[in-house]
């Protein structure tokens, strides 16, 4: 009997991972990879998915120390992230100081942030690349975004939240940059989720009115089943629904709740063995180990905003 007894409790005692804590067993280890193997610092590796890890331990998640330490060192020298080495085929480099600067905003909240002083350098290189329109333009905006690629509206809205904690200083970049989001011409989902996501917490008539035109978008989009592809008539895709989640995890509303809950299936039933989560690519269908981290990190970021959530499977 107490042998039975013994084996109950060693049975009861380890819990199946839930899926955020597979996500994040994955990313602690991909994260520090990148610049152990290649010497140099990538925007997937060490911002998108390094994000996800800040936010995770900010919320009280385990995340072995060992998986931010190179990442935080890197982000606290903005001066030195466009020396980084890369294929130039591959780097946009506005692009890599938001996804930088995003991650360096998010440590902040961890057990060992990058120093304050960093993020004020970073918001500097970053309002230096705003254009007179008061967004953010990538090599690719011509392209809808993706995991590693964000396009410009998505792009915009995370320079927008570097800046706004950076503070005061810069506060005619956040105005500018407020502006482009409730002018600009919400055409696809994945637009509406960052439009959504980028003028939280603003008040004002006009920034409702855009709110209440990107949330239509993103319900004609939803699929019967859950998710959202980057179009309204698209398939769901994780990037595309991550976002999404977020934007209304955001609004904190119960009428979004239904929506969302179905989304958060539609991304458990995605998620891989191993944690991660396949990678969105534009095309669909492609191999891109980029887009495989980014979208690991976008998901996970998803999942940790929604845990709340009943889990359907």
């Amino acid at each position: 009997m107490l042998s039975v007894f013994v084996l109950s409790l060693a049975s009861t005692a380890v819990a199946p991972a839930t899926p955020e804590e597979r996500a994040i067993a994955f990313l602690s280890r991909e994260v520090p990879l990148w610049p152990r193997e290649n010497g140099c610092f990538s925007c997937h590796n060490n911002g998108d998915a390094a994000r996800a890890l800040y936010v995770a331990q900010a919320r009280g998640r385990s995340v072995p120390e060992d998986a931010l330490e190179t990442t935080t060192a890197w982000l606290s020298k903005p001066a030195s992230w466009d020396e980084n080495r890369g294929d130039p085929r591959f780097s946009d480099k506005v692009l890599a100081r938001i996804q930088f600067a995003s991650a360096l905003v998010d440590s902040l909240g961890s057990r060992r942030p990058a120093p304050r002083a960093a993020l004020r350098e970073a918001a500097l290189r970053l309002s230096a690349d705003q254009n007179e329109g008061g967004s953010w333009q990538l090599d690719d905006s011509n392209s809808i975004g993706s995991p590693a690629t964000y396009g410009s509206i998505l792009a915009t809205v995370a320079a927008l939240r570097v800046l706004k904690t950076a503070g005061t200083d810069f506060e005619s970049y956040a105005a500018r940059a407020k502006r482009f989001l409730k002018e600009t011409e919400v055409k696809t989902v994945l637009d509406a989720g960052a439009v959504v996501l980028g003028l939280d917490g603003e008040g004002d008539e006009e920034s409702a009115r855009q709110r209440d035109r990107a949330l239509g978008v993103i319900a004609k989009g939803e699929a019967p089943s859950g998710g959202w592809g980057p179009y309204v008539s698209s398939a769901p895709e994780v990037f595309d629904t991550s976002i999404v989640l977020l934007a209304l995890s955001s609004l904190r509303s119960e009428d979004t709740r239904d929506s969302s809950t179905r989304g958060r299936a539609f991304l458990l039933g995605k998620q891989l063995p191993d944690g991660s989560f396949p990678e969105t690519t534009r095309p669909p269908g492609q191999q891109s180990y980029a887009q495989y981290i980014s979208t690991t990190g976008w998901a996970t970021l998803a999942l940790l905003a929604t845990v709340e959530l009943t889990d359907a499977r």
